[in-house]
């Protein structure tokens, strides 16, 4: 057990120092990644295991875990749920706590006037390989009782990456030299063996598994050597479906100690001509606050707004600068912003989204659902 004397709380300097780079910066897939954080900070790897130890065990760290690529395993889409005012916490609990395929929940505001204004329920939905999202998302509204769902598929990424402890402090317009990256949201084949490695790999690492070789165990889990194990999770990085490994911290609620890593997540919207998505998104990216950044189509529920970001910070308004910033950035780059808003996050909670397909087929069955009613045509995948 780690000694209650470690210091656990966000403001600690070692603390810091770790998260500054284990949120976020250690990218793709690392067969000892406490080493590679160790490089990253200079410290020893005894010190980044210690504190990575007690910080998940105060709850400092809500979660220790590869992620994966998402939209290059599972459809997946931002979803704007219109419920009854009266309906709105319950339908957020309800798939908070019942959908496995559905990870962040946030209630949003934006100002009464604006475009979608009406659609105060947000989340994020990944469907596995052959089943419809959209029949998915259907049973979900009649399940919570909703009036309209608008599912907002990504088209392209252009920025994602949650790092709350090194973007404090940023002034409103830095960003990077070169435009964001872009990124397919297609998804790729894998053969039942990488599917077993990947599916063993995403979960989130036990107290006891942060270790100098975390992922000794789970090779064991997997039936197979460790170093076959890591040639596969190396080969699924190649093919593009591994993120980052990542230390994730609480965004608004308060940690043990009281302290809050975030106070504000904003969602920010644009609408840009057709043919200028990928030049907007790719200048979007590059400003360092964006969390994320994607070019989804919405409609005109929300006034055609095709570009998406995400941003948090402990300040309102100085969030709104930034935002200010990427306007008058996009105004320069010569890219002509037709309409722009923004959504607050309030109450929210988040979990990865399951993409194994056996597990969808149970949870319909155990809703009561035939899996076969709920495929698209497409050939699913076999695990």
């Amino acid at each position: 057990m780690t000694s209650i004397s470690v210091p656990t709380g966000v403001t600690d300097p070692i603390n810091q120092q770790i998260l500054a780079v284990s949120e976020d910066r250690v990218q793709g897939f690392v067969a000892e990644p406490f080493a590679r954080i160790g490089e990253m900070t200079g410290l020893e790897q005894a010190v980044v295991i210690e504190r990575i130890r007690a910080m998940l065990q105060a709850g400092t760290i809500r979660r220790v875990r590869q992620t994966l690529m998402t939209t290059s395993l599972a459809p997946g889409a931002l979803v704007a749920w219109q419920v009854p005012a009266a309906r709105l916490n319950e339908a957020f609990d309800w798939l908070f706590a019942n959908d496995p395929f559905t990870g962040h929940v946030v209630i949003r505001t934006t100002d009464e006037r604006a475009a979608g204004a009406q659609y105060r329920l947000w989340t994020t939905l990944k469907v596995p390989v052959g089943f419809s999202m959209q029949r998915h998302a259907e049973l979900l509204l009649e399940r919570i009782g909703g009036q309209d769902v608008r599912l907002m598929p990504a088209r392209k990424v252009f920025a994602l990456g949650v790092g709350h402890i090194r973007r404090r402090g940023l002034e409103p317009g830095a960003r990077a030299d070169q435009p964001g990256k872009v990124r397919d949201a297609t998804p790729v084949q894998l053969d039942p063996e990488q599917w077993r490695v990947l599916l063993t790999l995403k979960r989130e690492l036990s107290v006891d598994e942060i270790t100098e070789q975390p992922w000794r165990g789970r090779a064991e889990e997997s039936g197979m050597s460790y170093d076959r194990f890591i040639e596969i999770a190396e080969g699924l990085e190649r093919a593009g479906v591994i993120g980052r490994f990542s230390t994730f911290l609480e965004h608004v609620k308060k940690l043990t100690d009281g302290a809050q890593v975030t106070r504000y997540n904003a969602l920010f919207h644009w609408s840009v001509p057709a043919g200028r998505e990928i030049d907007a998104g790719c200048e979007v990216g590059r400003h360092l606050i964006m969390t994320h950044a994607y070019w989804r189509q919405t409609g005109p529920q929300f006034n055609h707004v095709n570009i998406m970001g995400v941003a948090h910070g402990e300040d309102r308004d100085l969030l709104l600068a930034h935002k200010e910033a990427i306007d008058r950035h996009l105004e320069e780059a010569g890219i002509a912003v037709r309409y722009t808003n923004v959504f607050w996050g309030g109450r929210s909670e988040i979990k990865p989204s399951e993409i194994d397909p056996r597990r969808y087929a149970e949870w319909l069955t155990q809703q009561g659902i035939d899996p076969a009613s709920m495929r698209n045509g497409e050939v699913p995948v076999e695990l």
